[in-house]
């Protein structure tokens, strides 16, 4: 697409990431200063009118909300209403997929702060998207060129 890109890991506090290494789960308190961090930045984006991809383990329908309203979404602490005009607009991917097959990809991975033991903790914590959040559900069983073409529809027809 061209877009920017973020990967959200790279914006983790130290902390976060120790607590992580650690093999221990990142709770609320640890979330959200980041999850605020993250929305500036996709506020700066889309005020220079620039689109951008953000990847992000927005587990909960509150982190979704603080991407798309930052702290307000914090303040208000009222369900999000259908219509509600959104601070951004996001499209989220929910990438979705067995924990088996996440793990094994996980297993695969190195240099990462975050082990795969603290994938149960995520699964355990996953809210997944719902209207009227604005999303779409892919299946990482798909391959890669299938799943991009899903997302680059729902972005275009969206």
């Amino acid at each position: 697409l061209g877009w920017k890109f973020y990967d959200a890991d790279d914006y983790h506090s130290p902390e976060n990431k120790r607590k992580m290494a650690e093999g221990i789960p990142l709770n609320d308190e640890d979330r959200i200063p980041w999850l605020c961090a993250l929305h500036d930045i996709l506020r700066r984006e889309d005020s220079s009118k620039q689109n951008a991809i953000l990847a992000c383990s927005a587990l909960k329908k509150m982190y979704r909300r603080i991407l798309v309203s930052g702290t307000s979404a914090i303040e208000s602490n009222q369900p999000e209403q259908p219509g509600e005009k959104a601070a951004l607009k996001i499209l989220f991917v929910h990438v979705d997929g067995p924990i088996d097959v996440i793990a094994a990809r996980l297993e695969k991975r190195r240099g990462h702060f975050m082990p795969p033991e603290l994938l149960k903790s995520q699964f355990d914590t996953l809210e997944p998207p719902s209207a009227p959040e604005n999303f779409i559900t892919v299946s990482l069983e798909k391959s890669l060129p299938e799943i991009v073409l899903e997302i680059e529809r729902a972005v275009f027809q969206g």
